[in-house]
């Protein structure tokens, strides 16, 4: 397998900055914090940090991801501010990740969150659109060929973004609760050849 990238890139548009993905880090955790109260977040994620300790656990248990090799969390940043961090500091604007179960296996999972000032403003397509075409570079010698995207059927921005993205729908899951309390759809999307 090829060595894995930690940063990827996503050109600017037209209407949007360009935007950076990078692992989580230490910096990370006041915006964390801020974002404790957004109940979209909670409603829609498996979002459980409560306090500053809540936010350095999450942020190491993305780094511990990154070490085992089945876990590739990404911080969404736009551009300019990850380019000029020690000037003017960078707030993550949204999360990406991709799960792998297993070396070898043919699917893999992608999830994703925004935080609430950049919902709407098309980050999410695109971070997603990055992340897609990232782990099917990566992971091609591996034989990764199909990624998942999961969320409650009622999370209508979800699907648009999945649908943006390629991502087919190809089936319902039942609910799960409390981690998933409601049905879900399952979005798929495999690799070209």
């Amino acid at each position: 397998m090829q060595e894995i990238a930690t940063r990827l890139t996503v050109p600017a548009t037209s209407s949007a900055p360009a935007l950076v993905l990078r692992p989580w880090q230490a910096a990370d955790v006041p915006a964390l914090v801020e974002l404790i109260g957004d109940e979209a977040l909670r409603r829609w994620t498996r979002w459980d940090v409560e306090d500053e300790a809540g936010a350095v656990r999450w942020i190491q248990a993305q780094r511990q991801g990154w070490a085992a090799g089945d876990r590739f969390a990404f911080a969404v940043v736009e551009a300019a501010t990850a380019a000029t961090a020690g000037a003017r500091g960078e707030r993550p604007l949204g999360h990406m990740v991709l799960k792998r179960p297993a070396p070898g296996a043919p699917s893999a999972e992608v999830g994703y969150w925004t935080v609430a000032h950049a919902r709407g403003r098309g980050l999410a397509p695109r971070a997603l659109g990055a992340l897609t075409d990232w782990a099917f570079t990566a992971f091609a010698g591996d034989g990764l060929v199909r990624l998942e995207l999961r969320h409650q059927v009622d999370n209508a921005a979800s699907c648009r973004v999945a649908q943006k993205c390629g991502y087919d729908l190809a089936g319902l899951l039942p609910a799960a609760p409390p981690a998933f309390p409601l049905d879900g759809h399952v979005h798929e999307r495999t690799r070209k050849s």
